[in-house]
């Protein structure tokens, strides 16, 4: 097997990772199966664990520059997420690929389509005082939670858990779309992922050569990929961002179901 191609996926991976603030596991597992050929929990395994080490820093760097990342928030959401591997991870190795693979594809269309927001064009048009809200302050237990259903929701598909943490910041948060990748970004340097990958370690899933490239790759990429989502208007970043959701979501489900 070539060594250098998972090194590339991982540059392929952080671009994304920095560009959307989803950890670059959403790109790493379909390409895993479909490239390499490797089975959903293996390829999940590797995800996972090569995005323990903060692969994202430099990213994440980039983006507290520009004064988009809340420290604070993102420990928070931090300690959530390592509260949900966990539970992820056991669900994961205890239920079956088909079911796992139905249930990845129909949270990430379900995602997808969210970001379209359709309902918007049959609504009146919003005032600039309706359009330009404020960000929302929480509770941190409001952080911690949301930090546990995506370290749930990482712990079952190898995600980084930003899937989840990105549009919840948006939609319950009021985080521009900035903002919320590079929060999510930021919660996800942090070994969150370890009690997952401990639990697929045990099972015999984890190749850590392999895990090992990808995150060389991640951390290269993910530089470049928050340079571009810093520079793309926040209503062109959510149209990709969907879009991006949707294709995945439609190879899922053509692939596994």
């Amino acid at each position: 097997m070539n060594l250098v191609g998972f090194f590339i996926l991982g540059i392929a991976a952080g671009i994304l990772s920095g560009l959307f603030g989803i950890g670059g596991g959403i790109v790493l597992v379909p390409s895993l199966i479909v490239i390499f050929g490797l089975d959903i929990l293996d390829a999940n395994a590797i995800s996972l664990a090569a995005m323990l080490l903060p692969v994202g820093i430099l990213g994440v760097w980039a983006y507290y520059k520009e004064g988009y990342v809340n420290i604070v928030e993102s420990l928070w959401v931090a300690l959530g997420l390592f509260l949900g591997s966990f539970v992820g991870g056991e669900i994961a190795v205890n239920i079956s690929e088909s079911l796992l693979a139905k249930l990845y594809a129909g949270i990430l269309i379900y995602i997808s389509i969210s970001y379209f927001d359709l309902p918007k064009y049959f609504r009146k048009k919003a005032t600039i005082e309706e359009v330009e809200k404020p960000h929302e302050k929480k509770s941190f237990w409001a952080f911690i939670l949301v930090g546990v259903a995506a370290g749930i929701f990482a712990g079952l598909f190898g995600k980084g858990g930003g899937l989840v943490i990105v549009p919840m910041l948006i939609k319950f948060f009021r985080y521009d779309s900035r903002s919320a990748a590079a929060t999510s970004l930021a919660a996800l340097q942090l070994p969150v992922g370890l009690p997952s990958v401990i639990i697929y370690a045990k099972n015999g899933h984890l190749n850590l050569l392999f895990a090992g490239l990808i995150a060389a790759g991640i951390f290269a990429g993910a530089f470049f990929g928050s340079k571009l989502g810093i520079k793309i208007p926040p209503s062109i970043f959510k149209k990709i961002y969907a879009v991006f959701l949707l294709v995945v979501a439609v190879y899922m489900v053509f692939e596994y179901i």
